[in-house]
């Protein structure tokens, strides 16, 4: 996420957050002009009330009655505009709250990617991704699966809550996991509370891609027990977190494996010089 981003996130909250106090401040501004109204009408009631007691005439009556109806109708109609305002304020209360968990799960993500990609360490960079995953999106169950080149099959490469025996090798377009590797495109379960745990169609399956190129997948089976179902953010998290995730192990295997060549060459260079 660049800091454009962060700056525009955060200025969404701060306008939600200035709308809220003008419609709190509005809504005791109507609250003071109901109590005004409550009270001039108690006092043509009262006024009233003295008035035919003391034998005033038809029309003064009249003109009262009519001034009472008004004034009540303004009351009603300055209630129901209250009524519409608190509506308003608990809807900005409640996007405000989601904006700034947005923006906390953002942050942290910012935080997890630069550690993603501050090295090149291909044990490293899985176990930042798995810390992510238990983290930030609230998975309990998962495996991260790889394409190997060679066969052309997906490997679990890291497991959390499972043993990596318990996973077979997954071929494209074979099963769930199979077809999301081919498509590219991210599943989730419908029901995450009724979900039972499948080994060959998880809970969630999501592709690590770079671009159109999908060398991987993120497959999660149970989530935590505070977590029963996936919010919007989440669905934006998996999706950053995929091409980070991604982008991050494919330079890890490139590092590795020009280290391995390199000590190859070094190697047949020792030998020779010998």
């Amino acid at each position: 996420m660049s800091i454009e981003e962060e700056s525009g996130y955060r200025g969404k909250a701060e306008e939600f957050l200035q709308a809220f106090k003008k419609g709190a401040e509005f809504t005791q501004d109507l609250l003071r002009e109901n109590e005004r109204l409550r009270y001039r009408v108690l006092e043509l009631e009262n006024s009233l009330n003295s008035m035919t007691a003391g034998g005033g005439t038809d029309s003064q009556s009249q003109a009262l009655m009519s001034r009472i109806k008004v004034l009540e109708q303004e009351k009603q109609d300055i209630l129901d505009r209250i009524r519409q305002i608190e509506d308003e304020n608990q809807d900005f209360a409640n996007r405000y709250v989601e904006i700034e968990a947005e923006n906390n799960n953002l942050a942290n993500l910012y935080i997890a990617s630069y550690q993603l990609h501050s090295t090149l360490d291909f044990k490293e960079v899985l176990q930042i991704i798995m810390e992510i995953v238990i983290n930030l999106i609230g998975a309990e169950e998962f495996a991260l699966m790889l394409l190997d080149e060679k066969t052309g099959d997906l490997q679990a490469v890291a497991c959390e809550g499972l043993d990596r025996d318990e996973i077979p090798p997954v071929k494209l377009g074979s099963g769930l996991i199979g077809q999301t590797l081919q498509s590219g495109e991210s599943y989730f379960c419908d029901d995450v509370e009724g979900y039972k745990r499948d080994i060959l169609s998880p809970m969630v399956c999501v592709p690590l891609k770079i671009k159109d190129h999908v060398i991987g997948v993120l497959a999660i089976y149970k989530l935590l027990l505070q977590k029963d179902q996936f919010a919007q953010v989440d669905y934006e998290l998996f999706t950053l977190l995929a091409g980070h995730a991604a982008t991050a192990i494919f330079g890890a295997r490139l590092y590795s494996d020009s280290e391995r060549r390199l000590s190859t060459i070094q190697g047949f260079l020792d030998l020779l010089t010998k």
